[in-house]
């Protein structure tokens, strides 16, 4: 087996900036009572809809968010989170839970539809010794899967290979999302 290379470039900023967010005039956006200006998910919730494909927002709703996962485990991975700023799951209101369950429920369809994915790993990180890299915030991770997507790259050379664009995913899952 020859040399082969991989063309990852959106793993760029992941590699070379330490914070990993992107740049914010915070001037401009109009964050929720509570929110977490250092937060990503609330620096998208008070942004405009305007940006939403610099900031990887597929769809508002009214009390939550459906958002690529800019560093992704697997093409396609998703975060469902509420907007308001809160991290855990007994401060929700119950109309924040059913929207974010319904669109979870609703999000799977798409999916399979758009990814032709075999299955699905949902998650939900709570606390930051349970992996959580945004304690504060709750966000499920839909993480699509395929028969056979596992390969020696993790394993053997620490490396995750994303084989699609994320403008291209997003351009697909934002048509579907929104009719």
């Amino acid at each position: 087996m020859g040399y082969q290379e991989i063309w990852a470039p959106w793993r760029h900023a992941y590699v070379t900036d330490p914070e990993k967010k992107v740049r914010t005039d915070f001037s401009k956006l109009r964050f929720l009572d509570g929110a977490d200006s250092d937060c990503f998910i609330c620096q998208a919730v008070a942004d405009s809809p305007e940006n939403d494909k610099e900031r990887l927002v597929l769809k508002r709703n009214e009390h939550s968010l459906v958002i690529m996962n800019r560093f992704p485990y697997n093409n396609g991975h998703l975060l469902i989170t509420p907007r308001r700023h809160v991290g855990r799951l007994e401060l929700l209101t119950e109309r924040e839970h059913l929207e974010l369950m319904d669109t979870l429920s609703k999000i799977i369809p798409t999916m399979e539809k758009v990814m032709n994915c075999d299955g699905f790993n949902v998650g939900l990180n709570l606390g930051r010794v349970a992996g959580a890299g945004l304690p504060g915030h709750l966000h499920w991770h839909l993480v699509p899967r395929w028969n056979g997507d596992t390969n020696f790259m993790p394993v053997l050379a620490c490396v995750n290979v994303i084989p699609q664009s994320m403008d291209v995913l997003w351009e697909l899952l934002r048509n579907e999302l929104n009719p």
